[in-house]
């Protein structure tokens, strides 16, 4: 199954995903991946201008933002993802505060302090055109998006496009439609990147988000539904949210309102430079509760590059625990700051340069590791395979480790993150679904009766087989080809033994047990 079979999604629409995050992972196989560099090397490569000065802190407030408006503003355009769904009343639009409930992303069952559980709201809709079968409707569900690229490569959020049948994309005065290609979307930090097909196009710059500071001036654009461009200004609110639940990714929060419709849009700093991708707000109705959440510009970057060059995302993997250090445990060990490893996988990337479980992280590079949750940031953003320059600290002196760094996709004794899980690649079926363990947390959310026993889908990807047979995030599943798939060994091992074209696939889904066949001859 590919797409990585990874935790790290929105629980269903009652569990929106967002970042996918730790836990057992499900592959591609070669020959999918080697379909994946086919179809990138048939694509342009993935040019964006960037600029990494830091804003002009001293610079006097401004009147107007006017100037910065029109620099940044040509490069915001609509996204329009057709879905099939059950046409129903809505209420508001997706919002942090539903999906950090509903166990957004690979977060289940938390919430907000004080907050009990509530029915989820839906997202609001445009009018729906019948079709489908079994009353299902296509909804025209719209967002946001940025241009990156002048031929054409835009940048929005993962949820946007998952499970859209198609993407279009509007832009320019006056407006105009372009059928728009996923190019591939990434989960675990919300970002999906699309391409069409124009040149000339107004690209953004994208700023260095690392050099942004609490306090920092910042405006959020959005174009919902080309209906009209809109803005908000706020400040840099806090840094390094986390939100995957693993400690790899982290997230820009602001008090500048992110609006319907802002989902996939930029956030700028007073240069118009891009430095985050609004992805969602809390809210406790429909009000702004001046709590919206940025994918840091770095972060976007770097997901942009993998998605144009391979289709998904690969990760760096060192294969440690780690946990924070706390004021006993900086005492104990007279220092500061660093990232303490609390274990490091026998026969892992990080065992065999010689790292042990005890040792503190100082630098990876030429990067200053202050905690462990920067440390994992920093090994997820690089790339598999890379060999690193590790400093540390072992009983109070300094040493350093050469590192050859694994894959978080194909390692299966190791895993960068806090919550430890093993990984694996199959040449299987269904390669376009990802999973994880079914957990109590999960379970729980999801009221999925003790007497199933099953898999969680945490992605699908969007358009083809097992999205068009009706799999979706948040579904369960019990059975391939009438055998159970209790945990994900099971299912990883009938996936690799199963031969298909057509497979026959049973699901708890909303509540009911059903059956599906999903047909690959149809890739």
């Amino acid at each position: 199954m590919n797409s990585p079979f990874a935790a790290k999604s929105l629980l269903l629409m009652s569990v929106l995903s967002l970042a996918g995050g730790a836990g057992l992972a499900l592959h591609a196989a070669d020959k999918g991946k080697a379909k994946d560099k086919e179809k990138a090397e048939a694509r342009a490569p993935l040019v964006v201008a960037t600029d990494a000065k830091a804003t002009n802190r001293d610079r006097a407030d401004r009147v107007s933002y006017a100037a910065i408006i029109k620099q940044a503003g040509p490069s915001v355009v609509a996204v329009i993802a057709n879905k099939k769904e059950k046409p129903e009343p809505t209420v508001s639009t997706p919002n942090l505060e539903e999906m950090l409930r509903r166990g957004f992303p690979g977060m289940p069952g938390q919430g907000l302090p004080g907050q009990g559980q509530q029915r989820p709201r839906r997202q609001r809709q445009l009018p729906t055109q019948s079709g489908g079968a079994e009353g299902m409707a296509t909804v025209a569900s719209p967002a946001s998006g940025v241009i990156i690229s002048t031929d054409g490569y835009i940048l929005t959020n993962a949820h946007v496009v998952d499970g859209a049948e198609d993407v279009k994309v509007a832009l320019g005065d006056p407006r105009k439609d372009y059928a728009a290609t996923v190019v591939g979307r990434d989960a675990r930090s919300d970002v999906a990147l699309l391409k069409i097909e124009a040149t000339g196009l107004a690209a953004i710059t994208l700023g260095d988000s690392d050099k942004l500071e609490l306090g920092d001036v910042v405006l959020a654009l959005g174009n919902p539904a080309g209906r009209g461009r809109t803005v908000s200004r706020g400040i840099v609110s806090a840094l390094g949210r986390e939100a995957a639940g693993d400690g790899t990714e982290d997230f820009i929060q602001t008090d500048a309102a992110i609006n319907p419709g802002n989902s996939g849009g930029p956030l700028i700093d007073t240069d118009g430079r891009l430095v985050g991708l609004c992805t969602a707000r809390v809210t406790r109705d429909d009000s702004n509760a001046g709590l919206g959440f940025a994918v840091p510009a770095n972060l976007v970057r770097f997901v942009a590059e993998q998605l144009a060059k391979n289709g998904r995302v690969e990760r760096a993997l060192l294969g440690v625990e780690t946990q924070p250090l706390e004021p006993d445990l900086m005492a104990a060990f007279n220092v500061t700051q660093g990232a303490l490893l609390s274990e490091v996988r026998v026969g892992g990337p990080a065992d065999k340069g010689g790292l042990k479980g005890g040792d503190i992280v100082t630098r990876v590079d030429a990067t200053e590791i202050k905690d462990h949750r920067q440390l994992q940031q920093t090994i997820a953003r690089m790339a598999p395979g890379q060999d690193v320059t590790i400093a540390y600290l072992r009983d109070g002196k300094a040493a350093e480790a050469k590192v050859k760094l694994g894959s978080a996709s194909a390692d299966k004794a190791a895993n960068n993150t806090e919550r430890s899980g093993d990984i694996a690649d199959t040449e299987g079926v269904l390669d376009d679904v990802s999973i994880d363990e079914l957990t109590a947390e999960i379970r729980e959310q999801l009221n999925v009766p003790a007497r199933y026993q099953g898999v969680f889908v945490t992605s699908v990807a969007p358009g083809g087989p097992s999205s068009r047979a009706g799999i979706k995030e948040g579904d369960i599943i019990l059975e391939l080809d009438r055998r159970p798939t209790r945990n994900v060994e099971e299912a990883v091992k009938l996936s690799e033994e199963i031969k298909g074209p057509k497979i026959l696939v049973q699901l708890w889904s909303e509540g009911r047990v059903r059956l599906v066949v999903v047909d690959e001859s149809k890739k």
